[in-house]
């Protein structure tokens, strides 16, 4: 699972999930994208099946990258425990989305292939999300 080595404060507030991602909203490195279309949280957990879900689906084709981090901790108290006395411990962590953040990029396969993955992928996420390609992306990638 993806987590930091190491942080300078190990809590945080909740902070606001508002706004359209100002970085991270354009391919970078492959054809074919996962774009983020609502705000919110991705675990670790989900973020690692969702990643699992493609390799497994193109069979080791192409490549795939991981554009998003999860490095804010998720505190929770303990099960049955009365209120006050501070903030529970670190329990998680996750990568705050934003509309219209890449969460994944592909490359090395065909569009279909590329459609498919990203649609199994969404399946595991908690967020809606849009396939984009590059222009003229697809047509003479090898499979």
């Amino acid at each position: 699972m993806l987590s930091p080595k190491k942080v300078k404060f190990r809590k945080q507030q909740k902070g606001k999930r508002k706004g359209t991602a100002s970085r991270g909203n354009t391919l970078n490195y492959g054809d074919f994208g996962l774009q983020s279309a609502q705000c919110g949280w991705l675990t670790t957990r989900q973020i690692e099946a969702a990643r699992v879900t493609m390799t497994r689906h193109i069979k080791r084709g192409g490549k795939i990258w991981i554009r998003i981090f999860p490095d804010k901790p998720i505190c929770k108290k303990p099960a049955e425990t009365r209120m006050g006395k501070g903030k529970g411990a670190p329990e998680d962590w996750v990568a705050v989305i934003q509309p219209g953040r890449i969460l994944y990029e592909m490359e090395g396969v065909t569009r279909e292939t590329a459609v498919e993955a990203f649609r199994l992928a969404a399946h595991k996420l908690p967020l809606r999300t849009k396939f984009i390609a590059r222009e003229g992306a697809g047509e003479s990638a090898g499979a």
